[in-house]
């Protein structure tokens, strides 16, 4: 509902209302009652659509890029480095084991505390052991961005000479799976009782309905759903930057660190808040107080806007260019989407009441409404438009980066909003209709006697306001989509900064690899000697997995040979040749595990003997990521 209805149609809405609701039967119900299994499923929906984002989404992704290291990723040194140190786009977060060393062997040595090198916030610096033997080391790195997301990945550097087989990268950083799905599901629940909270605020004091008795129970469902998952954020938070289990949030240590954090602090803040909104309502309400109401609209505005910040001053706007207008606008975009979606449901709920009986709201409410909405989609659009183009810093990023295409997924799914919005619009005008608008046809009255009978009344609009229920129903399904698209944009890596570090791409958290597969044609010269030989290296990213081959003949047909050999070169780093030491499996050739020492575009060599006397080597490119 983008616009306003007429006032006229408001009050002319009324009056059709109050001449014909007394006319229904008392005992008959109402449209409304009827889909109640429509209305159920849009309760449920919030709860299912954390499901559907673990089952879609990637691991989250942090602001901080890795612009460059000291020393430099894969170099070889005359001499033992005293310190490792990693430049950062924006300023960073130190936890307590943010570094781990390995050395050639695969042992972690032991190291000094993480630091800021010379006092820079954009850096993490650890002091390395005395004397290190030759060979190539391993560092695996984990901070927390300054929005709030943590950011891991690893280097290797060699000393003296490169180890013919470097340490593969160490496997238990990885991301832990249900501290990620427990952490994502409470920031969704946050922002969704966040828009539901404030939204029906801005309904009640704004729409003014008759009644509010029946918007009491979702608004404190809300709150609760506020508190609880925002208490579930702050106890989550430590295992999440630490990649550690969930069992982990309950340590003192845990609790304490979070404390000391800016995000930490941020949601004390919140708690702190909805704490004292509690008491004031509590007492307000047990000393009978009324206060003014513009005291109370004052105090419930300054409520929102300081509830707002603690998410804004916490996520993206909090760091990269322009962080005090970023901040301001992305306060006003989440005031902006509770209004106009919390709001919305607050419609619902209230148009949900049969039409036609005292308890139904009166035509001006989805009139005010619509005023409301308008106002709200003006914010979102000029406030989004900032925040997209803070974000992507070019249109490359829009279908290059996953902020882009996530971005672009959110833009469709406000489409469809906009367009069941559009409809609102429409029945709420021919809802508050006003009574004269439909002019009559009147019987000229006669010269002389008693004038003609008056026209029987028109039947109530109650279509209208049926119509008006079920694109509010699909506004608001609409609306818990975005919200969610909303919730994986703030865990993923702005298109800004991975384009400018787009060097730096290998280091940063990537989602599930794919096997690398490659097919290379053979041929030694003799009659039937050629085919083609297929490879499969799984996955195809650093550390160690399978490698499997198979040999297809003249006619396109597996083919058996007495002797395979393949082996990888990193001619970039003057790697190799690392044998993959395949054994026959009868049809097939396979090795369970190969290691991948480093990335980069590796060369695969394949040796094919198909006789005794005839034999070839081939070779192809190969990437391997990080």
């Amino acid at each position: 509902m983008l616009r306003d209805a007429d006032n006229d149609g408001a009050h002319g809405g009324d009056r059709e209302r109050a001449r014909d609701g007394d006319r229904r039967p008392r005992g008959r119900r109402g449209p409304s009652r009827r889909p109640a299994g429509t209305f159920l499923l849009l309760l449920l929906l919030p709860a299912l659509l954390p499901a559907l984002l673990l089952g879609t989404a990637a691991p989250a992704s942090a602001h901080a890029v890795l612009r460059a290291t000291d020393p430099a990723d894969g170099t070889v040194l005359r001499t033992a480095p005293r310190h490792v140190t990693l430049a950062f786009t924006e300023s960073v977060g130190l936890l307590a084991d943010s570094f781990r060393v390995y050395d050639p062997a695969n042992r972690r040595l032991r190291t000094g505390p993480a630091g800021h090198a010379a006092g820079r916030s954009d850096t993490a610096r650890v002091t390395l052991p005395a004397r290190l033997g030759s060979g190539t080391y391993t560092v695996a790195w984990r901070v927390v961005s300054a929005d709030s997301h943590p950011v891991s990945g690893a280097l290797t550097f060699s000393v003296g000479k490169r180890t013919a087989a470097p340490a593969a990268l160490p496997q238990d950083r990885a991301e832990n799976g249900a501290t990620t799905a427990l952490h994502t599901i409470a920031r969704y629940l946050a922002y969704l009782s966040l828009a539901l909270l404030l939204g029906t605020a801005a309904f009640v004091a704004y729409c003014r309905p008759p009644t509010t008795a029946h918007l009491r129970a979702p608004a404190l469902a809300a709150a609760v759903t506020l508190v609880a998952s925002t208490l579930a954020v702050y106890l989550l938070r430590a295992p999440y930057e630490e990649a550690a289990s969930p069992t982990t949030a309950f340590s003192l240590s845990a609790l304490t660190h979070t404390a000391t954090t800016r995000p930490g602090r941020l949601l004390l803040l919140r708690l702190a808040l909805l704490l004292l909104a509690a008491v004031a309502a509590v007492l307000l309400g047990t000393l009978r107080v009324r206060l003014p109401r513009r005291a109370t609209l004052a105090a419930a505005a300054a409520l929102a806007v300081a509830l707002a910040l603690t998410w804004s001053a916490s996520d993206h706007a909090s760091a990269g260019v322009q962080v005090p207008v970023a901040i301001v606008s992305s306060t006003l975009h989440l005031l902006a989407t509770a209004a106009w979606l919390g709001g919305l449901a607050a419609l619902l709920w209230t148009l949900r009441r049969a039409p036609g009986t005292a308890a139904a709201p009166p035509a001006r409410v989805p009139a005010r409404f619509s005023r409301l909405a308008f106002t709200s989609v003006v914010v979102l659009v000029v406030t989004g438009v900032y925040q997209s183009w803070r974000g992507l810093g070019s249109w490359q990023a829009l279908t290059g980066t996953t902020y882009g295409r996530t971005l672009l997924a959110k833009l469709a799914l406000v489409t469809a909003l906009l367009l069941a919005a559009a409809c609102s619009r429409t029945w709420t005008a021919r809802l508050t209709r006003p009574a004269g608008a439909a002019v009559r046809a009147r019987v000229p009255e006669p010269a002389s006697g008693p004038p003609l009978p008056e026209l029987p009344p028109e039947p109530p609009p109650a279509p209208p306001l049926r119509l008006l229920r079920r694109s509010v129903l699909l506004e608001a399904v609409a609306a818990a989509l975005v919200l969610a698209m909303t919730t994986l944009l703030t865990s993923t890596v702005p298109g800004r900064a991975a384009t400018e570090s787009a060097p730096s791409a290998p280091f940063a958290a990537t989602g599930v690899q794919t096997a690398s597969v490659i097919t290379i044609p053979f041929d030694t010269g003799a009659p039937g000697g050629h085919g083609k030989v297929q490879i499969t290296l799984d996955p195809g990213r650093v550390g160690t997995g399978s490698l499997q081959a198979v040999v297809y003949g003249p006619d396109g047909g597996l083919a058996t040979v007495p002797e395979l050999r393949v082996t990888l070169t990193l001619p970039a780093r003057r790697l190799g040749p690392l044998d993959t030491r395949l054994t026959d499996r009868g049809g097939y050739w396979s090795t369970p595990a190969f290691t991948v020492p480093l990335p980069g575009t590796w060369t695969v060599k394949a040796t094919v003997r198909v006789s005794d006397l005839d034999q070839v080597t081939v070779s192809a490119p190969v990437r391997v990521t990080r």
